[in-house]
């Protein structure tokens, strides 16, 4: 038996291939191909993308990407991201102000961006890191692709990188500033020098993310996303909200329990908070060192035991400083949505939402403080109540946008304490 090759040819105008012999006994094809090369096919564009950025960090690691969104240089202190879902909720979070996000979970893009999603009104965080930039969207809600969402915040983003092993990094040196550039004119040096010449500890970050004049806040969850139906509705209980750059999940859970809110700027007057007699009192989440902030912290000290207080994150750690306690840098922080944390009070576990660099140094608090939660994956202090003087607070964030729902029940807490208040005034 005989068998003939089949004669294959290549259509492409740049390489042409012919079949010219093969060998019946060992059944091995021999091609011979011929490549005709134009004076300027080497600067011809490719067909596909080609690293064009470069992610540089304060260590001399230089890791070459892709880019996607805005181009330029940008510089900021790099942080990973554990959760699978939410990555718009992250993008909108003002807490990321001044930090590179990497997403640990390697595919992303694919349900594209909404409206609806958003934390804020826009992107505060330096850039995102990520392993796979889907090249496609399928899902009904979306409006916009990744890339393009960011090109138009000018947000930079770059792909194609070894997300794990910056990750890896990230968790054995800590958190590092890096310079993300996608401009040819800049050396590798010059970008390293950037990075260690910049710092984010100690720069008040909360300024440029919160508000600059009061409103009212009256949108509640949507109830196609309502999942505690079953809540104990509050009655017109009057809640001052301090934007420290708070997201729009906090305060639609707050008005979802019945509470109307008045948002201010995180450099409103005590005494025009107390002027308005507020039930109670909300000091929000927000990015950067609570040490950087000392206005708030004073604040927070002016406000506490006058009318029944709840901090969540940032609010959490300027609540400590202002009780008395410390603060510390974390060596990477807490950032995602799959962080265990115990309730002391009845031992339950909840799985958290979390974005913080900082946290609050449970040996320094005054007697009277108690710790109500701690997190179970490095022991550090999660939550913080001081009945006496009416405060709570928790370190992680109880609406979990991006996150599960565990936590949602501590704005009923939060009710019940301005409900006791009213009642003994």
């Amino acid at each position: 038996m005989t068998m003939t090759a089949p004669n294959f040819a290549c259509k492409s105008p740049v390489c042409s291939s012919s079949l010219v012999g093969s060998s019946r006994k060992s059944g091995i094809f021999n091609i011979r191909c011929s490549v005709s090369v134009s004076p300027d096919s080497a600067t011809s564009a490719r067909p596909w993308k080609v690293s064009d950025a470069r992610l540089v960090l304060e260590d001399g690691s230089i890791w070459r990407a892709k880019s996607f969104g805005a181009s330029g240089t940008q510089i900021g202190e790099v942080v990973f991201n554990t959760s699978m879902t939410g990555y718009q909720e992250i993008l909108t979070d003002p807490s990321y102000a001044g930090q590179f996000v990497l997403m640990t979970n390697p595919h992303i893009g694919n349900t594209g961006v909404n409206f609806d999603d958003e934390e804020s009104s826009q992107c505060f965080l330096a850039g995102l890191v990520i392993r796979s930039l889907s090249i496609c969207t399928s899902n009904w809600r979306c409006t916009e692709p990744l890339g393009d969402y960011l090109g138009k915040r000018n947000i930079m983003g770059i792909y194609d990188v070894d997300t794990r092993a910056i990750t890896r990094r990230l968790r054995q040196d800590g958190s590092l500033i890096g310079v993300l550039s996608t401009e040819e004119t800049k050396t590798d040096e010059e970008l390293l020098e950037m990075s260690r010449t910049w710092d984010i500890v100690g720069v008040d970050l909360i300024t440029g993310v919160s508000c600059k004049s009061p409103y009212e806040w009256e949108e509640k969850t949507d109830c196609d996303w309502e999942f505690a139906e079953d809540r104990t509705h509050a009655k017109n209980y009057h809640v001052v909200a301090y934007d420290f750059g708070i997201k729009h999940n906090i305060l639609r859970r707050l008005a979802s329990y019945g509470c109307k809110i008045t948002v201010v700027p995180s450099t409103w007057p005590s005494l025009e908070t107390l002027k308005v007699n507020p039930d109670g009192i909300l000091f929000s989440n927000g990015p950067g060192d609570p040490s950087a902030v000392p206005y708030a912290v004073e604040t927070v000290e002016e406000l506490i035991g006058k009318v029944p207080v709840f901090g969540i994150c940032m609010g959490h750690q300027l609540l400590g400083q202002a009780l008395g306690g410390k603060t510390f840098k974390m060596k990477f922080g807490h950032h995602g949505g799959n962080h265990p944390v115990r309730t002391h009070r009845n031992g339950q576990v909840e799985i958290s939402s979390q974005n913080h660099n900082y946290a609050v140094d449970p040996m320094s608090l005054p007697a009277g403080v108690e710790v109500t939660h701690t997190n179970l994956n490095d022991g550090s202090c999660a939550g913080l109540a001081f009945p006496a003087r009416n405060c709570m607070s928790l370190q992680y964030h109880p609406e979990a946008s991006p996150g599960p729902h565990d936590a949602d029940s501590v704005f009923g807490e939060f009710i019940e304490m301005m409900k006791r208040n009213r009642r003994n005034v």
